[in-house]
This record gives C-alpha cells, structure tokens and sequence, in this order.
C-alpha cells in the first residue's frame, strides 16, 4: 500500500473558495478503484493549514489518480487561489495492524 501525506498552506478565503472543488475531489477520489482512503483535515491549531491524506493499493493506482480528469479540473480550480504546498511525500507500508 502506498500512503502520500501532503500538507497545504490555505491563503485568506481560499480554503471556503476550494470548498466545492475539495469536495468533488474527495468523491471522485474516492470512487478510484486503487482508493483505500482519501481525506482533508484542516488543522485545528492554525485553520490556514491543511492536511491531506491518501492510501492507494499500488503505484499504478496513484498514477491513475494523477491522469484523472477530477484532477485536472481539482488543480484549475485551485489554480486561482493562494495555496502553496508546503509537504508533499509518498511512502510505502504494509496493510497495517491494530495499534491496541
């Protein structure tokens, strides 16, 4: 399984102004065959910052997901707005265990 951790950097309104655009990409995302999990979080400490978090079977999975047409139209839509990544970085895992 691969789990891509990014973190975002929201500009004055842009995260209201993203709204409709993150919540197509969560759906759309979702929905990939190769999606294990999908999902936003905006930090509760400083609201300018976002987390994102992604689990996909394989490589090819992610690859798909960047060919996506939802992501083509994710990225124009934020294109306009003030976000800069701040991390972006993919790692390898096995499925997990519980952690109790």
């Amino acid at each position: 399984m691969l789990i891509v951790l990014a973190e975002a950097t929201m500009g004055e309104g842009a995260l209201d102004a993203a709204h409709d655009a993150m919540a197509t990409m969560l759906a759309a995302s979702r929905a990939e065959e190769g999606c294990v999990s999908y999902a936003y979080a905006v930090d509760v400490l400083d609201p300018s910052k976002l987390h994102i978090v992604e689990k996909w079977t394989d490589e090819a999975a992610l690859a798909f997901h960047f060919q996506t047409p939802h992501m083509a139209a994710f990225q124009a839509a934020l294109g306009s707005l003030e976000v800069e990544i701040t991390e972006l970085a993919k790692f390898q895992a096995d499925d997990g265990s519980p952690v109790m």
